[in-house]
């Protein structure tokens, strides 16, 4: 009877809640209620992004394939035709491939991508009853021409209006290596659908002072200016040393 006593936890729960009589896990229910709230960073299904234009953003570098730890990912290039280009480059990606059996969402092919065109939007609840729609297709995984991402048959976008526009919130992290001058520096381009979307907060969100009173806002901007007058006046200096 001694491995019943590891179920002792469980059950004292069960029947009896916690110390404070509240429920602590809440019952996962797919058509009714709303849903729980994402983060904004959560690693869900990626999509591939296209310019305000409409032309894509991948140029089929496949830096994404090569960086990718599970090989789950397969790009082909090819050369734009002059007369009728896909993307601005000289090439893009003509053959774009992600199998879902083995992607572990770890976010390392939106890092390496040089013009953020692959990202991940936030849909997690999708499954598949086949190994072959595992298998997302460049056609799957382009964003349509309202720049949202294509829904198929086996996903719920259910809460897409609320979750579409961060699908890139990777790339808008700011601050490089911890850099906390570069934070809130827009350094992207627009995405079809939605334009230049602003800068993630950070590490170092000013909250309202109450000291000064002043708006996050404006107090972030002075400062940004006090640190660029800091750099021009090195500058300046920077012959005596």
């Amino acid at each position: 009877m001694g491995y019943l006593k590891g179920f002792e936890v469980t059950f004292r729960k069960l029947f009896k809640g916690t110390r404070t009589g509240e429920t602590v896990t809440v019952p996962y229910v797919k058509d009714s209620g709303p849903k729980r709230e994402k983060a904004e960073r959560l690693h869900g299904r990626h999509v591939l992004n296209r310019y305000e234009d409409g032309m894509e953003k991948c140029i089929g570098c496949e830096l994404c394939a090569g960086v990718c730890p599970a090989r789950c990912i397969y790009v082909r290039g090819a050369d734009n035709e002059p007369d009728d280009p896909v993307s601005p480059g000289e090439r893009y990606g003509f053959v774009y491939e992600i199998n879902y059996l083995r992607c572990i969402h770890c976010d390392l092919c939106v890092e390496a991508c040089p013009t953020e065109a692959i990202t991940e939007s936030k849909l997690f609840e999708f499954s598949f009853t086949n190994r072959t729609d595992a298998i997302y297709t460049k056609a799957e995984l382009v964003v349509g021409d309202d720049g949202l991402p294509q829904q198929l048959p086996w996903e719920d976008w259910s809460d897409l209006a609320e979750v579409a526009e961060l699908s890139s919130a990777w790339v808008r992290a700011t601050a490089p290596s911890g850099a906390a001058a570069y934070e809130g520096r827009v350094a992207w381009s627009g995405e079809l659908g939605f334009g230049v979307k602003p800068p993630e907060q950070g590490q170092t969100a000013i909250e309202p002072s109450s000291r000064t009173g002043e708006d996050p806002v404006i107090e972030a901007e002075v400062h940004e200016q006090g640190h660029d007058e800091h750099e021009q006046h090195d500058d300046g200096h920077g012959g005596g040393h």
